[in-house]
């Protein structure tokens, strides 16, 4: 695991003074900027035995063990969930439990295997329950010496207010387009530009999206959202009844440009249809548009077990049909 090479200018500010390092720390910002690789790339040069400035070693003793996921001063705490089919643990959407926490708050107050830190990664905070974020208050606000627990969040806003204040909060912004695009060109080059515009600026979220299939599936929806009066929409949701999620993130950055250039601005996520955005702007009814964008905020919240899918998207497209016959 390496520090991305945008995110390398705020490694360096953050090494610069060891002795200086807060004990909790925030690492905040979009998701897909390399915030969890930042993270467990601290991690790692915090329990080498012999980092440089560029990052831990990766020969000693301690950097193997990091590299295998056994090192026994070290913890990363994720959300997990049962699989059905198996009764085993994965890693999936359900809140971090306060059992979670508690077992690693029992690890921060042990001696250092190694003698030096103990670490632990709390990656995303913001799926921190209640109950998991008051266990964990006391110990982020008097951690125990030589413990750096280290919170990453991509919706900082969506943690408990008591959690936040008691951290020391690092912004990790996105990169510069032309940076951004270099990276994902190297690895995804036929389509970085709209790919990475999809994804508001965020590489690693962009290459996210670069299967083949999905991009056939976005660049059907887009152009019928392009010509919206001739479209069989109950077809379109039935095609996509399977991609509930990937239907609703197109349709809700579709409106957002849209509302964008209705607000005399230019398509963020769609740049490449800025033609045809900016024309359906000019006579689509705004009301109608910004409820439908309130609607599609709402419904989000439950796109993992949505009732029936493809009738969930099927409304929502007809919605818009609706508001693209104009006032």
């Amino acid at each position: 695991m390496k520090v991305h090479p945008w995110n390398i200018p705020l490694w360096r500010r953050l090494i610069r003074d060891p002795a200086q390092l807060p004990h909790a720390l925030l690492l905040h910002g979009p998701a897909g900027i390399g915030k969890k690789a930042f993270a467990l790339t601290l991690a790692n040069w915090l329990l080498c035995e012999r980092p440089g400035a560029q990052g831990p070693c990766g020969e000693c003793p301690s950097c193997a063990w990091f590299a295998q996921g056994n090192h026994p001063d070290f913890r990363h705490l994720e959300p997990l969930e049962d699989e059905s089919e198996t009764g085993k643990a994965r890693k999936g959407g359900r809140p971090i439990s306060v059992e979670q926490v508690r077992e690693v708050l029992e690890f921060t107050v042990l001696s250092a295997h190694r003698g030096g830190w103990r670490v632990v990664v709390l990656h995303p905070a913001e799926s921190l329950n209640a109950a998991a974020a008051n266990a964990l208050l006391k110990t982020l606000e008097e951690p125990p010496a030589g413990v750096m627990i280290m919170l990453v969040a991509h919706r900082p806003r969506r943690m408990l207010p008591t959690v936040l204040s008691r951290c020391h909060k690092l912004a990790v912004p996105l990169p510069d387009r032309q940076s951004a695009l270099a990276w994902l060109a190297e690895r995804q080059g036929t389509h970085a530009e709209t790919l990475l515009s999809e994804a508001g600026g965020a590489p690693l979220a962009a290459l996210d999206l670069a299967d083949p299939e999905r991009i056939r599936r976005r660049d059907g929806i887009l152009a019928a959202l392009a010509s919206p009066m001739r479209q069989d929409w109950p077809a379109h949701a039935q095609a996509l009844q399977t991609h509930i999620t990937e239907g609703w993130g197109w349709l809700s950055r579709w409106v957002h440009d849209l509302l964008a250039c209705q607000a005399g601005g230019a398509p963020r996520y769609f740049p490449a249809h800025a033609g045809a955005i900016r024309a359906l702007a000019a006579r689509i009814d705004p009301a109608r548009l910004w409820g439908l964008r309130q609607r599609l905020l709402h419904d989000g919240r439950w796109l993992a077990h949505p009732l029936n899918g493809q009738l969930l998207l099927e409304s929502w497209l007809l919605e818009y049909h609706h508001a693209s016959e104009g006032p």
